[in-house]
């Protein structure tokens, strides 16, 4: 067995059938937020997740992650579930085979067109009880943040007054809910031919589905036309409005994430530079803040728009 620290080994030990079982445990390099290990155990691979320290600050509820991964497993777009240990938190998931994604790969038709057909076969699962108000959870991050003695970076306040006037135009005709996943970092996709798996669904719940197109657009660096061609392959038909919410959302992600990032700095363990990974998110939105032309943005996002998926959906 690998060199692991005890309290790993301890908490797999507590995993249904292995307390007494031959394990071979390995870290599974990735992850901001918990530790991962691949066990391999029987002649099959599983990925152990141990939650990091205080994360049900960040507004992950593992129950709820455990709901939305067997959904997702049921839809065959995340991995099997096969434990989940609700007084550690600690999560058991078959270990899945597939490659990361290159970002560049990601402006090609043949790696989004996978991307998007499993992005969009997750917001059609069936509803999960947690919801993701993202205008809520950037002010509840300011919250926790502040009681916990972080200093709040400067570009909040124009952060939150733009979020507030992109809330304001949403309401005006509101995307249905879906079942989202709202943490779609190139780590969280694995591709095996033509399939890509989503892993990780710590932030699951039920949310505009222009939050994951955005989320899944800016954290992967696309380019303008390769957020034209997600839209596409998405939607039957794209139209200004869509264009908008997806603009409009880039920069509520970069907000979420920004704000994300200061949290972890009061509460995260783990050896990863978080006021740095929050003023670049800041500095993103404000960037792409300045080439979208708001007003017309703010406007169009207002308008109704169509639904449909392609028939290949």
């Amino acid at each position: 067995m690998s060199a692991i620290p005890t309290d790993v080994e301890g908490l797999a030990r507590t995993v249904p059938g292995w307390g007494d079982a031959e394990l071979d445990i390995e870290p599974l390099e990735g992850g901001i937020t918990n530790r991962n290990y691949v066990v391999r155990t029987g002649g099959e691979a599983f990925v152990l997740r141990i939650p990091g320290r205080d994360t049900e600050l960040l507004g992950i509820d593992r129950s709820n992650e455990h709901r939305a991964a067997r959904v997702a497993a049921d839809a065959g777009i995340g991995p099997e579930v096969v434990a989940f240990l609700s007084e550690s938190g600690c999560f058991v998931s078959r270990f899945v085979r597939g490659d990361h994604i290159p970002q560049e790969a990601l402006r090609e038709d043949d790696a989004l067109a996978a991307v998007v057909r499993s992005l969009r076969a997750l917001h059609a699962c069936p509803p999960i009880p947690s919801t993701f108000p993202v205008f809520r959870i950037v002010e509840g991050y300011r919250v926790t943040a502040e009681t916990r003695g972080v200093t709040i970076p400067l570009a909040y306040d124009d952060a939150h007054d733009m979020a507030e006037q992109i809330e304001e135009a949403f309401d005006v005709s509101p995307s249905p809910l879906a079942t989202c996943h709202n943490d779609l970092l190139n780590a969280n996709f694995l591709r095996d031919g033509d399939h890509v798996w989503i892993v990780d669904y710590e932030y699951a719940g039920m949310g505009d589905p222009f939050f994951d197109l955005a989320n899944l657009s800016v954290n992967n660096g696309l380019d303008a036309d390769a957020q034209e061609l997600l839209l596409d392959l998405y939607f039957d038909e794209v139209g200004d409005g869509h264009r908008a919410r997806l603009g409009l959302m880039r920069l509520m992600s970069d907000f979420r994430e920004a704000m994300w990032g200061v949290v972890q700095q009061a509460i995260s363990t783990l050896d990863v530079d978080y006021v740095n990974y929050a003023e670049r998110h800041f500095t993103r939105l404000l960037t792409n803040a300045d080439v979208l032309a708001m007003d017309d943005a703010l406007a169009d996002a207002g308008q109704e728009i169509g639904w449909d998926r392609p028939a290949s959906s």
